[in-house]
């Protein structure tokens, strides 16, 4: 059931009041014209919706549109379009179609979606190529009882311009926003709890992640293959394989990050180049950093704290850490700075030869205090030869830099959302 209002909109449309019950929404949209706002009252609206002109749909508190198990819930076709304050749910669970709570269309530029609660569906909400997107505030859930191979992304994005996705919550489903083929697209403000990467960025670039929270996921912050991102004050705690990784990502920009507790690794730099890595913290975890294949990048003041092994290094080259005569913080450094400049007097290699050895026979470290080992330290001291290919911090600092984010609390008990297995994956 509807209602005119005759209130204009702008310059344009009209407010059209719409009824709980029923197919009242599905015939509204229908009876629309461009421009038009429709103001959903409180209670079940039935869906699947299909948006094909330009139209503004508002919820009352309690309004809730449900969809029939098939397809998108709310699917937009048209250039600027408005969904605001809504309840979501009911979508199909079509991997293919990437069913989910909202489905935005190729050439559906400009879409806004703010201040939602989409819950329960596969995909949540879906930017298939529209450009100048804004998606914030929503609160997001996804199906966690599918097979993890079929369950959908919290934001999924594909081929976006200049979008703008901030301060949304999401939890549950596989990944909780996902990039590729973008570029110019910002990613801030956003929480991310129960999946498997927070942030998947694939083939983008010139993107900014920025002042995002990860907590208790497989991965923070998987950035493949993409160029020239701004990888700026983002916070991992407590995640299971990796905080940070940078897979084939170059020219991007890595400051003011902070990675606490990962079970694995706190920052994975895998084929990574031409890169700045500057004033993060990565403190807690199994690994500080594990090092593979990644030249020419620019780091220093970064902080590698309390880390079970600060470093794990894969090559041949020697790599120098440190930026215009100033390194990192490393808290296993047992050095001097007896000219009071900050620095310890000697370089520090995170990685030399007593860490090769425990890294090919792991019960080595049963032998870490032994005459053996510092042997091992004193003889390559003095014939440097002896260190095999890695990295050198000719200015290592002496105290760590103060922490770039303030932590939120910490979870007692972050438990990982292992999911279900497809068995024929």
């Amino acid at each position: 059931m509807l209602a005119l209002a005759g209130m204009p909109v702008g310059a344009w449309g009209k407010t059209i009041l719409v009824e709980a019950g029923g197919n009242g929404l599905i015939g509204a949209v229908a009876a629309a014209s461009p421009g038009d706002l429709l103001e959903l009252r409180p209670g079940r609206h039935l869906g699947p919706i299909l948006i094909d002109k330009k139209l503004t749909l508002v919820g009352e508190a309690g309004a809730e549109i449900v969809g029939n198990g098939e397809g998108s819930v709310i699917r937009i076709e048209a250039g600027s379009v408005t969904i605001r304050g809504l309840a979501i749910t009911g979508s199909g669970t079509n991997s293919t179609n990437i069913d989910g709570g909202i489905y935005v269309a190729d050439h559906a530029d400009d879409p806004v979606i703010e201040d939602n609660r989409v819950d329960g569906n596969q995909f949540g909400i879906s930017l298939h190529g529209p450009q100048r997107a804004v998606v914030r505030n929503n609160i997001i859930t996804n199906r966690n009882d599918l097979w993890l191979n079929n369950r959908g992304n919290g934001i999924h994005m594909w081929n976006n311009v200049g979008s703008r996705i901030e301060n949304n919550v999401v939890t549950g489903g596989r990944d909780g926003i996902f990039v590729q083929l973008g570029s110019d697209n910002i990613i801030t403000g956003n929480k991310f709890s129960h999946l498997r990467f927070a942030v998947h960025y694939m083939y983008s670039k010139r993107g900014s992640i920025a002042d995002n929270v990860s907590v208790g996921n497989h991965i923070g912050y998987a950035l493949m293959y993409s160029d020239k991102l701004q990888i700026h004050g983002n916070i991992s705690m407590k995640d299971r394989d990796y905080g940070l990784m940078l897979n084939s990502a170059r020219k991007s920009d890595i400051r003011d990050n902070v990675v606490y507790g990962a079970a694995d690794k706190c920052l994975f730099f895998y084929l990574a180049a031409q890169n700045k890595l500057i004033g993060n913290r990565f403190e807690g975890c199994a690994i500080g950093v594990h090092v593979t294949g990644s030249d020419a990048n620019l780091i220093g003041g970064n902080a590698f704290i309390s880390n079970r092994v600060q470093m794990h290094y894969a090559g041949t080259k020697v790599h120098e850490w440190s930026v215009d005569g100033r390194g990192n913080y490393w808290s296993d450094n047992p050095a001097f700075d007896l000219n009071g400049d900050g620095m310890a007097d000697t370089a520090y290699r995170p990685n030399d030869i007593v860490d090769w050895v425990v890294w090919r026979y792991p019960l080595a470290k049963l032998l870490m205090s032994s005459p053996a080992m510092e042997i091992l330290r004193t003889g390559q001291s003095q014939f440097p030869a002896l260190y095999p290919g890695g990295v050198v911090d000719s200015f290592p600092l002496m105290t760590a830099p103060p922490s770039p984010r303030v932590l939120p609390e910490i979870p007692a008990d972050v438990k990982w959302e292992e999911g279900k297995a497809d068995p024929s994956s």
